[in-house]
């Protein structure tokens, strides 16, 4: 009985084997299953990123067959221009023809571009002709001649040298700031060669000046003469521009305790700073170097603050003189274009003085109603007994096209006078 069943046993456990030889555990299975479904969604994830790196690949593709084209066009514009474009010049060659030989040369030279050096190299000629010429033949009566050159014949020219033309500019301007009883700057100008040279000899003297201003446009104090002379830029701007000099000179004397003639850079920083206040970083950066500043330099280096306002026998002023008038210029024509995008109008288009007004109190607000004014007569070349108070019906009726107002505050003396976003409550 036993041997049959320990038989039927072994027969029942060779079934259980050869049944379920094979089956995993369920607790493997799931283990399985679960690492598998994670490397499935691996693979989703692997080929949806394969293809956006396709697309990529595509586009990549495209993008680098364009530059390749723009390259070749760019090549065959390129050799094109160097085909037709005239060769920069050697202006080396100039050192044989100035007069004064190399050395002179590279002084005129020094810190130009090609622009600039055509100027001087043009004046170099000019001044051989000028010289050349004992008379100047007169330019009539017409309405178009400055009345200071009206005259028939010929006239003497006198052939002063730059110098002697620099200092009679300097002693008109020393005239003309202490006259009490201003007129037109022409006529003073006339008027103050016939009590310097007699009735006799004016004329002379004012065809020879007005040449000599006309053709050194890169001398400062002759050109800025020549500019409010004719008309194209107000006194004012030369005067201002002579104030703010005297400033900064007067600031850095009296940050001189010593009495020396030296500050120190930290100096000269804060007197900048505190005499424009509205100037960014940058432009105080490029005063200071133009001053003498470099990157080693330290708060505490010497600097020989006169040496910065002294000029030459010729009037030209030093960099840092130069690089102040250079900011004034570019300040301006900033204040302008803000100017003109706040109006948001086309240069042909006829503005009226409220909407002026009304942008220049937008783009300036601590402008002081005397000063706005001042603006406001000058672009419209008013009165200023008929200029409209705020609000008169009148003012709609007062229209300019904005070109020439632009053009006629560009020959004023205008300015920023405050910061344009208001000052944050403290």
């Amino acid at each position: 009985m036993t041997r049959q069943d320990l038989t039927r046993t072994q027969m029942e456990l060779n079934t259980m084997k050869a049944n379920f030889g094979d089956v995993v555990p369920r607790r493997d299975f799931e283990m399985q299953e679960k690492t598998n479904k994670d490397l499935q969604e691996q693979l989703d994830s692997l080929r949806d990123d394969y293809e956006e790196v396709c697309k990529e690949h595509e586009i990549l593709l495209q993008l680098h067959m364009t530059t390749l084209k723009e390259r070749d066009q760019f090549h065959s514009e390129l050799q094109e221009i160097q085909r037709t474009s005239t060769p920069r010049p050697d202006w080396s060659k100039c050192e044989d023809v100035v007069a004064g030989g190399p050395d002179r040369w590279q002084m005129l030279a020094e810190g130009k571009n090609s622009d600039q050096l055509v100027d001087v190299l043009l004046e170099e000629i000019g001044e051989g002709l000028l010289r050349e010429k004992d008379f100047f033949p007169g330019l009539g009566y017409g309405e178009a001649i400055p009345p200071f050159l009206r005259f028939d014949g010929i006239v003497e020219n006198k052939k002063p040298t730059k110098k002697d033309v620099v200092n009679l500019l300097k002693d008109a301007w020393k005239q003309r700031l202490v006259e009490e009883q201003k007129e037109k700057f022409p006529d003073f100008f006339f008027n103050f060669l016939e009590h310097r040279f007699g009735p006799g000899e004016a004329m002379a003297w004012a065809y020879t000046i007005f040449e000599n201003i006309k053709l050194f446009r890169s001398n400062e104090v002759m050109s800025q003469f020549y500019a409010v002379l004719m008309g194209k830029r107000s006194e004012n701007v030369y005067i201002k521009q002579k104030e703010t000099v005297a400033q900064l000179l007067k600031e850095m004397t009296n940050a001189d305790s010593q009495n020396e003639g030296l500050i120190t850079m930290e100096h000269l920083s804060t007197v900048l700073k505190s005499t424009f206040p509205f100037k960014k970083e940058e432009k105080i950066q490029e005063l200071m170097e133009a001053g003498g500043w470099h990157p080693n330099s330290s708060n505490a280096d010497l600097l020989n603050y006169r040496s910065l306002f002294t000029e030459d026998e010729e009037g030209q002023s030093t960099p840092f003189v130069q690089k102040l008038w250079e900011q004034y210029v570019d300040e301006k024509d900033e204040y302008l274009r803000e100017l003109k995008q706040e109006l948001g109008m086309e240069l042909h288009n006829e503005v009226t003085l409220p909407q002026i007004r009304e942008a220049l109190i937008s783009i300036d607000p601590s402008l002081e109603k005397q000063t706005l004014n001042s603006y406001l007569i000058q672009a419209f070349q008013l009165p200023m007994t008929e200029l409209p108070e705020e609000g008169e019906e009148k003012e709609e009726s007062i229209v300019v096209q904005l070109k020439i107002a632009l053009q006629r505050l560009q020959m004023i003396d205008i300015r920023r006078m405050g910061s344009r976003e208001p000052e944050p409550a403290s």
